[in-house]
């Protein structure tokens, strides 16, 4: 019996239509053509005569199978029906007519009930299930007038994930659902609620963090989905073994600040969590302070800030300097306060690490001078400054090397390799990586060292700038550089570096 591929198959949407999604979920099965009246249905046994006469009595046609396999089957299922269709298809079929089931979820009574209905429960498992197996980060739930969006942030990039349009009308369920496995106020829906999630997939525990927020059309539901395992080693980071000698350098350092530009989304707590992970001792006490913990470090003090009972970053810090700490993590400084203290805790002989939001690595100077610190605390204390990104991989399976047209190749500065050894790699896009050309990320760092000649700079208030070029003086390879060199290893697209960089690189010159 021929094997019916169905990954390589576009199927008529009003072939889908002949059978409904809690059928083909059931009995594993997708409709595939329509020949001389007999719909051809793709099965994993289609000399099952049983199931072949169920679903003939069920759908009023004459049927045939077809052989494919399970995984192609049920990724078909997902792709033609949209996740969880099969859940809502049954919720709908006991509520109806459709008006009526709008009117019922359009109630903020019994929202209780409503959340606990076992389909309800089903179904935002299935949605956490989905995001897990596309290696999702974030889940976006936003709703419009006459939908509710449905989006998973993978590698960086958002997706819009296929669900039903019925979803909408279970907007309020869905979202009271949530809110009870974050222990969060059901009946609170005005102001933003934070909570977390404790979950296990395949003997894997996660952890999810869960952000409400009221808009023009009901509450925006966010989750990050955070896995134990997904801190990385320092080595797995993506820096060279270069810059790889310089930070083991700078982290054995018995005092001092160092601090992780970039923004929101580019791997800086990550990078934190890979240093003190490998400083990490009983020789040591570590402590953190963090908005919020995002992974748990065995052996590490970890402290979760609270400002709604005014448990601020500057107020943490001061607490934390009279638990006689060697090494000291601030997970961000946002003002003044907390960057004076940070400092001075550097000054009294402890190690600091902290993150700040800034383009580059020189840029973290001038922002501190702004804060108000002054240049002789900021040129004592700074050991290190490490701005990064996060650049997509070439998917594997379908790596291919291009030829970038001459415009392109006008914009690679300061690249001391001829250009017949400069090669180029993207991915043309294939079932792997969802047709991106792109699977999983590696980061691109800018690592600003402060030797004496930068000292002086900072003492004498120099730009960003002034400060950047005597860096780069000195050896310091830019993010755009760095990014270059891992786009002549193979590694990632020239296309993604100049998405990432660009902004920050405009101005070098």
């Amino acid at each position: 019996m021929p094997h019916l591929n169905l990954k390589d198959r576009d199927i008529d949407p009003l072939v889908i239509k002949k059978v409904p999604a809690k059928f083909a979920s059931y009995y594993k099965i997708i409709p595939v053509e329509i020949n001389n009246n007999v719909l051809v249905i793709a099965m994993t046994d289609p000399l099952d005569v049983r199931a072949l006469d169920d679903i003939r009595l069920l759908l009023g046609v004459e049927v045939r199978g077809a052989l494919s396999s399970e995984t192609e089957i049920h990724d078909a299922i997902r792709k033609y029906y949209g996740v969880g269709a099969d859940t809502l298809e049954k919720i709908i079929a006991q509520k109806q007519p459709q008006e009526e089931l709008k009117l019922l979820f359009e109630k903020t009574e019994n929202l209780e009930e409503m959340s606990e209905d076992a389909s309800i429960v089903r179904f935002v498992n299935q949605i956490l299930t989905e995001a897990i197996r596309e290696r999702a980060t974030d889940i976006h739930l936003e709703p419009f007038q006459n939908e509710l969006r449905t989006r998973f942030r993978i590698d960086g990039i958002l997706y819009d994930i296929n669900i039903p349009d019925t979803i909408k009308y279970f907007h309020l369920a869905i979202v009271s659902r949530i809110k009870i496995m974050a222990q969060l106020n059901i009946a609170e829906r005005r102001l933003p609620q934070d909570g977390r999630i404790k979950i296990k997939v395949e003997d894997k525990e996660l952890d999810l963090r869960v952000s409400i927020l009221l808009t023009g059309f009901g509450e925006a539901v966010h989750i990050r989905i955070l896995s134990a395992q997904s801190f990385l080693e320092l080595e797995n980071l993506g820096m060279g073994p270069e810059d790889l000698l310089i930070i083991e350098s700078v982290i054995k350092k018995p005092h001092g600040v160092i601090f992780v530009t970039g923004p929101t989304g580019s791997g800086k707590s990550t990078s934190l969590y890979a240093v003190l992970a490998r400083i990490n001792s009983p020789t040591i006490k570590i402590i953190t302070i963090e908005d919020p913990i995002e992974y748990q470090l065995r052996g590490v003090n970890q402290i979760q800030v609270n400002p709604q009972i005014g448990f601020t970053f500057a107020a943490a810090l001061r607490h934390m300097l009279r638990h006689d700490p060697d090494v000291m993590m601030v997970g961000e400084v946002r003002d003044s306060e907390t960057a004076e203290i940070t400092i001075r805790s550097a000054l009294t002989g402890h190690l600091v690490f902290s993150t700040l939001h800034t383009n580059d690595a020189a840029g973290a100077i001038t922002r501190l001078l702004d804060m108000g610190i002054e240049p002789f605390l900021v040129s004592s204390s700074l050991e290190c400054l490490i701005a990064q990104r996060l650049v997509r991989l070439i998917c594997p399976k379908c790596k291919i090397e291009v030829k970038p047209k001459k415009e392109v190749l006008g914009q690679i500065k300061d690249v001391k390799l001829p250009e017949s050894e400069m090669r180029f790699y993207e991915g043309k896009g294939c079932e792997y990586c969802r047709f991106t050309g792109y699977r999983e990320r590696t980061g691109i760092y800018e690592i600003l060292t402060i030797t004496e000649s930068i000292r002086q700079l900072i003492l004498s208030r120099a730009s960003s700038q002034q400060i950047k070029h005597k860096a780069i003086s000195q050896g310091m390879r830019t993010l755009r550089q760095d990014g270059l060199h891992k786009v002549f290893k193979g590694l990632t697209s020239l296309a993604e570096v100049f998405r990432v960089t660009q902004s920050e690189e405009l101005h070098q010159d």
